[in-house]
C-alpha cells in the first residue's frame, strides 16, 4: 500500500552508498593500502582510511598522502585497484528488502555519495537497486561532503523542503552534510565510523542494522 504523504514524517529518503548500503569499507581500506604499496608511499592504517570514507577522491588524497604531490596519479591508481574485481562488494543484509519496501510505500528515494559517477552507476546496475532510486548525486555532480550542495540539489529536484527529507549514512561526513543542509539524519553503526562519533552530530537515530531504519521515517 502506498502511504499518503501526511502519514510519513519524511517524503524523501537519501542514502549514502559505501558503508551504508554496501559492505565496501574493507575493500576501500585494502585498495588504499595497495595504492600506497605500489607507489612506495607510507601505508595508511585502517583507521586513517575509515576516517576519510565518504569524502571525494580529490579531498582524500591530500589527507592520506600529503607528501606525494601527484594526486591525480594516486587517484588513477586507486580506481584501477578498485575496479579490478568486476563483482561489487555485497549489500548489507536487509538492504534490498528495505529499499524495495520503502519504494513500494511511496517514499522518494535518492543517493548522495562521495563515489564518482562511473562507479556509482556501475554498482546501481550490478546490484539491481538502480530501479528504486528516483535521483542520485555524487562527487562528479556537486561539492563533496560535508558541503550540502548534493542535498540542496536533490531538494530542488524533488521540490521538497529540508524538513521533509532525511539523510542516512555511516560517517560523520554524511551527518555533518545533513546538518549543514538543515536536514534530519540517521546514522548507521555498522559502517566506517563508530556510534560514539556519529552521536556527536545529534542524528535522529542510530541503527545497528538496515531494517531498523524504517521505524524512524
Amino acid at each position: 500500500m502506498v502511504l499518503d504523504s501526511q502519514d510519513k514524517a519524511f517524503e524523501l529518503v537519501i542514502f549514502d552508498w559505501d558503508g551504508t548500503l554496501m559492505d565496501s569499507v574493507g575493500h576501500i581500506v585494502s585498495c588504499m593500502q595497495d595504492v600506497a604499496r605500489e607507489l612506495s608511499l607510507p601505508i595508511p592504517s585502517e583507521q586513517q582510511v575509515r576516517d576519510i570514507i565518504g569524502l571525494s577522491l580529490p579531498q582524500i588524497m591530500p589527507i592520506l598522502f600529503a607528501e606525494y604531490q601527484n594526486h591525480q596519479q594516486i587517484i588513477s591508481c586507486y580506481r584501477r585497484h578498485h575496479i579490478a574485481n568486476e563483482q561489487p562488494t555485497p549489500l548489507f543484509e536487509g538492504v534490498e528488502s528495505l529499499i524495495r519496501n520503502l519504494h513500494a510505500a511511496g517514499y522518494q528515494l535518492a543517493v548522495a555519495t562521495g563515489k564518482g559517477r562511473e562507479g556509482l552507476d556501475k554498482v546501481l546496475e550490478l546490484t539491481g537497486l538502480g530501479q528504486y532510486f528516483h535521483a542520485t548525486r555524487c562527487a562528479d555532480d556537486a561539492e563533496s561532503k560535508p558541503h550540502p550542495e548534493m542535498l540542496y540539489s536533490l531538494l530542488t529536484h524533488f521540490d521538497i523542503t529540508a524538513d521533509r527529507a532525511i539523510m542516512i549514512g555511516d560517517s560523520v561526513h554524511d551527518l555533518t552534510m545533513a546538518n549543514n543542509a538543515g536536514m534530519a539524519g540517521i546514522g548507521v553503526s555498522y559502517g566506517a565510523h563508530s556510534e560514539s562519533r556519529l552521536r556527536t552530530l545529534k542524528p535522529r537515530a542510530i541503527v545497528d542494522q538496515p531494517l531498523e531504519i524504517r521505524q524512524y521515517l
